[in-house]
């Protein structure tokens, strides 16, 4: 997935994909980073960061939080697919 800044095309990482299908996922759900938090045990910075694709989680984290989004890991992945394969002009 790429994106246009300032003239220039940047390829979209994995973790901003990903951060980008868990924010969609948890607001769909309707659940605060806050709450979603604390169902998972990770701390409240560490889901903001994966959301703003600073941190790039591992299977683990993936599962607990696809879990507690009521989701399957699987399924987040998919569209996290989904949005690297995205031209630059939809995004």
């Amino acid at each position: 997935m790429q994106r246009h800044l300032r003239n220039r095309t940047v390829a979209v990482s994995p973790e901003a994909a990903f951060g980008q299908v868990l924010r969609e996922v948890r607001r769909e759900r309707g659940i605060t980073q806050e709450d979603l938090a604390f169902e998972s045990g990770y701390h409240p910075t560490y889901i903001g960061q994966l959301e703003r694709g600073r941190k790039s989680p591992s299977l683990r984290t993936i599962m607990s939080l696809a879990a507690v989004l009521g989701s399957r890991g699987s399924e987040m992945l998919l569209r996290v697919e989904a949005v690297l394969a995205e031209p630059p002009s939809r995004r």
